[in-house]
């Protein structure tokens, strides 16, 4: 389950528990037996009854719910021109919560936007996977790549950490993950080689740390897929992308994990890839029509698109989404805005969520737990 509401500002604490005493859940249980009781009720009801039963929810004995985070380019000011914040958010409070900035030295800093670059952003690629949040690739200064290793966000931690060091530092590659698994392909470098534009590699994040490391598999058969950052979405244990956004005209392949093999993307589903693409349990399927602003889902059998939402205005212009917990979570209009569609309810029920920073641009959503510690 998700819990998002319609309208949020930003806060940077969040509820905790007063240990300074300790009052009774349920009259008549004792507290652990009251806390697996209570765990079973919705966060936002809980909220809604005492004082007590909305701290419970902030504590470790409450099962983490799911939530909204989100990766923010400052577009303001000038001397932040190239900083970046990272957002959850709390949807008891109906509060952005700030996360920590990852301990890098220097200070993080990606290009976001340049002057050189005048119809296109540079992209800051990040995914989630074993339930944790992970920037992979990015543009630093001089253009050249900004990370040379992933930058992980443990929600059970609160903290960052570095992943294996990257054999190829890159910008503008595919990015995906399937089961406990990223994979990087193409990309360019500090300066474009044909054997990097053509390499797939992967990290298997559910191994130990200490032997977490980046393999080499079959690669591409051209380097078609580091002319921009590329989504890959994991599919039926499959990662499926395409080498151009939106309505373009454009390539698409599918990297069998099992078998360590590309093979062409179906006929039905490169026809109706024309925007934003997220995938529920890597066994349903979505697209956003940037144009149209028509949500779709695709049926593997017949090898087609089934239309769900007719047309959006709120959904036009999708640049990004996310899907989990029963939702989907799109960023549109140039990333000032953040779209919650509803897949339970029936008809499907759609809202606005305030961005954190309204003036700045939202570049992406995930979905993940909530942080399980005070930030």
């Amino acid at each position: 389950m998700i819990c998002t509401n319609h309208s949020a500002n930003t806060d940077d604490c969040q509820t905790t528990v007063d240990h300074d005493d300790d009052p009774v859940l349920l009259p008549g249980l004792p507290n652990h037996l009251a806390q697996v009781i209570l765990s079973t009720v919705r966060p936002s009801l809980l909220s809604a009854v005492c004082r007590q039963w909305r701290h419970l929810i902030y504590t470790p004995y409450f099962p983490p719910f799911l939530t909204l985070y989100a990766i923010v380019a400052n577009n303001n000011d000038r001397s932040l021109s190239d900083s970046v914040a990272f957002f959850t958010f709390d949807p008891v409070s109906s509060k952005w919560i700030t996360l920590p900035p990852p301990a890098t030295n220097p200070p993080l800093r990606f290009l976001h936007r340049h002057p050189s670059f005048i119809s296109r952003n540079l992209t800051i690629q990040s995914l989630t996977v074993s339930g944790r949040l992970v920037l992979i690739a990015a543009t630093g200064h001089n253009f050249l790549p900004a990370l040379s290793h992933p930058l992980v966000f443990d929600p059970l931690t609160g903290e960052w950490f570095l992943g294996p060091p990257l054999t190829n530092p890159r910008r503008w590659c595919a990015a995906g993950c399937i089961r406990n698994t990223v994979y990087v392909a193409s990309g360019v470098g500090a300066h474009y080689r044909g054997d990097v534009g053509k390499m797939m590699e992967k990290w298997e994040v559910g191994r130990r740390r200490e032997e977490w490391r980046w393999e080499e598999m079959a690669g591409l058969k051209d380097g078609r897929f580091s002319r921009e950052a590329v989504e890959a979405v994991g599919y039926k244990g499959k990662l499926s992308m395409v080498n151009v956004k939106g309505n373009a005209g454009k390539e698409g392949v599918v990297y069998d994990v099992e078998e360590n093999r590309w093979e062409k993307m179906a006929t039905g589903m490169l026809s109706g890839w024309k925007g934003a693409v997220g995938v529920a349990e890597e066994e349903v399927m979505y697209v956003v029509d940037e144009e149209k602003g028509a949500l779709s889902k695709y049926d593997d059998e017949k090898d087609c698109w089934e239309e769900m939402i007719e047309g959006s205005e709120l959904l036009k212009g999708a640049e990004q989404m996310t899907v989990g917990g029963g939702k989907i979570c799109v960023v549109s209009g140039g990333g000032g805005r953040i779209t919650v569609v509803d897949l339970v309810t029936e008809p499907v029920r759609m809202w606005v969520v305030d961005p954190p920073q309204p003036e700045n641009e939202v570049i992406s959503v995930h979905i993940l737990q909530r942080p399980c510690k005070k930030l």
